[in-house]
């Protein structure tokens, strides 16, 4: 098994997904801006909106918003009465995403706050905001502490998804000096930990690569 195969059985994968001209276009709006192509592959943006309607999700919170791709499928999985708060430290990057979700017909349900979300995230807690689906997807090395405030903010029965948690396989390196492999270590540690939850980690290989996604159920 390779690259190469990863990423032909994602391309098999995502043609079998129905054709979708503004995801298409959410993707070249980011590249034609120089986003990083770091976004969840189709298949990753399809199994985030299948779990976040799994929960009936009707509040949902991003951490890490990029171009707004991934947000695009988490706001299409609300009903009309949803909400979606997505939160990016990069406002050229935020301006991308808005744009994007303006032309995906989400922007009233979806809403783009801009700043250091460890900064922006206790301002929702004192908004008296709860969440039902939370997607972490951003800087690693701040993952547990996005994950502690995700605790804090989500519902009993809600789901937390964490992304990039196994990092190529470098995560099993102990001795590592990449600060991204030492942050999901500790939030893989502080997840195996945590009391509230009921949560796996699970492996995944596509275009993107090879890394992994914990999934975390709010149980208490």
């Amino acid at each position: 098994m390779s690259q190469t195969i990863w990423t032909q059985v994602d391309d098999y994968i995502a043609g079998l997904l129905p054709a979708d001209p503004i995801l298409d276009a959410a993707l070249a709006a980011s590249a034609a801006a120089g986003l990083p192509a770091i976004q969840v592959s189709a298949a990753q943006g399809r199994l985030l909106s299948v779990l976040a309607g799994a929960v009936g999700a009707k509040t949902i919170l991003e951490i890490g918003t990029l171009g707004g791709y991934s947000t695009i499928w988490l706001a299409r999985a609300l009903p009309p009465d949803g909400r979606l708060i997505s939160l990016e430290v990069n406002p050229a990057h935020a301006e991308v995403a808005r744009a994007n979700l303006a032309r995906a017909g989400v922007d009233t349900t979806a809403e783009v706050r801009v700043g250091r979300a460890i900064d922006t995230l206790p301002t929702l807690a004192d908004e008296g905001l709860t969440f039902d689906f939370v997607f972490i997807d951003a800087d690693k090395p701040s993952t547990p502490a996005y994950f502690e405030w995700a605790l804090k903010l989500t519902r009993r029965g809600g789901l937390i998804i964490t992304d990039n948690v196994i990092r190529d396989g470098k995560v099993i390196d102990v001795s590592s000096d990449d600060p991204n492999v030492q942050g999901v270590r500790a939030f893989n540690a502080m997840l195996a930990a945590e009391p509230r939850v009921t949560a796996t980690i699970i492996q995944l290989v596509g275009g993107k690569g090879y890394d992994g996604m914990a999934l975390a159920l709010v149980t208490g």
